[in-house]
């Protein structure tokens, strides 16, 4: 009897699942497994070794070098054919950030791990969005949340966090995800801010300038913020308001 097929652990699913060639094309699509590209990935686009490819995906060297090989032909036939390549399917398991090899990484799902477990009762947690060590001004295009813990009214713990390509539809829940209690951000649009309520988030939009001093403003009560602040695709002007945090109780 064959021994059954080992699933490989995968990081995250691919951003972008389809390339077609331009111009007209009858081509059958070539499809890449999910496993076959993570390798690539990982060696190509990471520079692993084929060892250490192995232990991230959990199965032995050989097992990646024949997938790999495989991954490299089909990548190589797409390119010469002129094949749509379609990334899809695959003996494969996401890998939730739990994973030895995640350990002291700069895994977003390890760090996502660590927040979500290292978050007792009595803290509270403030997301900014983050560019730079400033707040960044629209908060459907940010790339990273900086993560503040407050306790008795103080930061004891701050930390960069990678969003991963999520975008306006998806923040609102890595903010849930990260338990996060409060959200400081430049502008923002009205769904966003429905998605944010509807997930208790309290939100303190229309600020600018440095994240860490509009962390200690919103502690001191005295963060400028703007209640009806807007944003959508058209209007990127996000200037300050000319309220504060101590009139708006959120001490």
């Amino acid at each position: 009897m064959a021994r059954p097929t080992k699933c490989r652990r995968v990081c995250h699913a691919p951003r972008i699942s389809e390339f077609v060639p331009a111009g007209d094309s009858t081509a059958q699509p070539v499809i890449l497994n999910i496993d076959e590209y993570e390798t690539i990935r990982l060696m190509d686009n990471e520079g692993m070794s084929q060892q250490q490819c192995s232990e991230h995906m959990g199965v032995a060297r050989t097992t990646v070098q024949k997938i790999y090989e495989e991954a490299r032909r089909k990548v190589a036939l797409a390119l010469v054919a002129g094949c749509p390549l379609r990334i899809e399917g695959g003996d494969f398991l996401l890998c939730d950030g739990c994973s030895p090899v995640c350990e002291n990484k700069s895994c977003y799902k390890a760090i996502y791990q660590r927040l979500i477990n290292c978050k007792g009762d009595n803290i509270m947690r403030i997301g900014v969005t983050y560019a730079d060590g400033q707040i960044f001004q629209h908060f459907g295009h940010t790339e990273e949340f900086k993560i503040y813990d407050v306790e008795d009214g103080r930061v004891t713990a701050s930390e960069v966090v990678s969003t991963n390509g999520s975008g306006h539809g998806a923040l609102a829940g890595v903010l849930k995800t990260l338990k996060v209690d409060v959200l400081i951000c430049g502008g923002i649009g009205g769904g966003a801010q429905n998605a944010l309520a509807a997930e208790g988030i309290r939100l303190y939009g229309g600020a600018a300038g440095s994240a860490d001093k509009a962390v200690e403003a919103l502690l001191a009560g005295t963060l400028s913020f703007n209640p009806d602040v807007h944003c959508d695709h058209h209007d990127h002007n996000h200037g300050n308001g000319g309220h504060t945090c101590g009139n708006h109780g959120c001490h």
